[in-house]
C-alpha cells in the first residue's frame, strides 16, 4: 500500500494514480476538494447497446452504479483512500477523521455501496453464517430466524438457513469457507458429531454439555411446562392428556422430565401419547383421535407445540367434543396459529425471536476473536388465553378428570 494513501490527512490526494486497485472504469473527472461534496453529482452512463430512451410500455435503459473510483474523485482523495475507509475499522484508523468523513459523505451523496465480495475476499470471510434447525417449515423457527436475521444484519452478516441436516452436512459445511460460523438449533442426537476445533459454532435450544467448548443459548422450557402443568391442576384438572415429540432432541426431553416430575409432584394421573412434530398437523389429528376416542379420556391435554395442539382442537370437534367446555388443551411455543385458534390457544411462550437475536450476537462476538460469556437461559412464560377452563362432569369425572 502507498505511503500516501495509508497516511492521507490533507484535504485533497491529487495523486488518483496511487490507488494500487484502481481497476473500475469511472467518468471524466468532476472537480475535486471539499467544495465539490455539494451541488455534484455523477452522471449515470447507459450500459453499451442498450437504448438511449425507453420506448413507450418498456423499461428505462439500465444505469451505471457509482465506483469506489467516483467516491475518491469526488472527495478529492486516492481509490486506496477510499478502500482504506471501508475496509474495515482497523484500516480506517489510518486515515484522519476529516478524511474519513469526507469520503463517507462523498459515498452518501453518490450513493455508493462498498462492494462486499473484495472486502470479504481481503478478511478471508464469507460474510454469511449458517443457521441449521430441524424442520424449516415448523413455525417456532420462523421465530428464531427473524431474531438471527436481525441481529446479523447488525455485525454486517448474511444468513443462510437449512433443514434436514445430519452431523456429516455439518460437517462438511464447517470445512468449507462458504460460511464464516454455524448457529445449530435444537438438534436432535443424530444431527450431533464432531465439529472442527477452529469452527465458530454456537447452539441453540440445546444440551448445555453438547460442547463445552462452544457457547450454548438455552431456554426455560422446563420453567415453562411446570407452569402448564400447575395451571390444568390448578383448575381442578386431576387426568391429563400427553402429546409428547417422539424426537430426541435434548429440548424435548427436558419437557417431558418436566413433565414428568411436576406430575408426580401433583399425584396427577397421566395418559401419554408420543407424535412426530415434523408430520405435522395430520399426524397430531390422527393420535389425538386414539387419545379422544377413549372411554375414559381425559379432560385436559399437554401438547410439545402448537402444531400438535391445533390438530387437537381438529380432533376434538370432528368427535362433537368442545374446546374448553369438553377440554382444556394447552400447547408449547406461542407461534401465530396460537392466537389464531378458536378459541385462542394457551401456550408457553417460547422467545423464539430474542433465542436468534442472542446466539447470532454471541456467534458475531466469536467472529471478532471475543471469548463468549455463559448466557443464562432465557425465560419462558404460560400465556393464559381461552382454550382452559375448570374441570367440570362428563368423561373420567370422579377423583381424577
Amino acid at each position: 500500500m502507498p505511503d500516501s494513501a495509508a497516511s492521507d490527512a490533507s484535504a485533497s490526494d491529487p495523486d488518483p494514480a496511487s490507488a494500487s486497485a484502481a481497476s473500475e472504469p469511472g467518468p471524466a473527472d468532476p472537480p475535486s476538494g471539499p467544495s465539490a461534496l455539494r451541488g455534484s453529482s455523477v452522471e449515470a452512463a447507459p450500459v453499451e447497446g442498450a437504448p438511449v430512451e425507453a420506448e413507450a410500455g418498456t423499461w428505462p435503459a439500465p444505469v451505471r452504479r457509482p465506483t469506489g473510483r467516483d467516491v475518491a474523485r469526488l472527495a478529492g482523495v486516492s481509490q486506496a483512500t477510499v478502500s482504506l475507509v471501508f475496509s474495515g475499522a482497523e484500516a480506517g484508523r489510518r486515515v484522519s477523521d476529516a478524511t474519513r468523513e469526507r469520503v463517507r459523505e462523498a459515498a452518501r451523496s453518490l450513493g455508493y455501496r462498498p462492494q462486499a465480495a473484495g472486502r470479504q475476499l481481503r478478511l478471508g470471510r464469507s460474510g454469511m453464517i449458517l443457521l441449521a434447525v430441524p424442520n424449516i417449515l415448523g413455525p417456532f423457527f420462523g421465530r428464531v430466524l427473524e431474531g438471527v436475521h436481525e441481529e446479523a444484519g447488525r455485525h454486517g452478516l448474511a444468513v443462510v438457513v437449512s433443514s434436514g441436516w445430519g452431523s456429516a452436512t455439518l460437517a462438511e459445511a464447517a470445512t468449507t469457507s462458504r460460511f464464516d460460523g454455524l448457529l445449530i438449533c435444537s438438534p436432535d442426537d443424530s444431527q450431533l458429531g464432531e465439529l472442527p476445533a477452529d469452527t465458530p459454532a454456537v447452539f441453540l435450544d440445546a444440551d448445555p454439555g453438547t460442547d463445552r467448548a462452544r457457547p450454548t443459548v438455552e431456554l426455560d422450557v422446563a420453567g415453562g411446562m411446570r407452569a402448564a402443568v400447575e395451571h390444568l391442576a390448578g383448575l381442578g384438572h386431576r387426568r391429563i392428556g400427553r402429546l409428547r415429540s417422539t424426537h430426541s432432541a435434548y429440548t424435548f426431553r427436558v419437557r417431558q422430565a418436566a413433565f414428568e416430575q411436576v406430575a408426580a409432584e401433583l399425584d396427577l394421573e397421566v395418559v401419554e401419547l408420543g407424535v412426530s412434530l415434523n408430520e405435522g398437523q395430520p399426524a397430531a389429528r390422527s393420535v389425538a383421535h386414539r387419545l379422544l376416542e377413549r372411554p375414559d379420556r381425559p379432560r385436559a391435554v399437554i401438547c410439545d407445540d402448537d402444531v400438535v395442539a391445533s390438530g387437537v382442537y381438529q380432533a376434538a370437534a370432528e368427535l362433537g367434543l368442545r374446546v374448553p367446555a369438553d377440554l382444556s388443551v394447552v400447547g408449547m411455543d406461542n407461534v401465530a396459529v396460537a392466537a389464531l385458534l378458536a378459541p385462542p390457544l394457551t401456550t408457553v411462550d417460547l422467545p423464539g425471536e430474542e433465542l436468534g437475536r442472542v446466539g447470532a450476537a454471541a456467534l458475531a462476538g466469536l467472529l471478532r476473536g471475543e471469548r463468549a460469556a455463559p448466557v443464562p437461559p432465557l425465560a419462558t412464560s404460560l400465556v393464559l388465553r381461552s382454550s382452559t377452563a375448570p374441570a367440570v362432569g362428563g368423561p373420567g369425572r370422579g377423583a381424577k378428570q
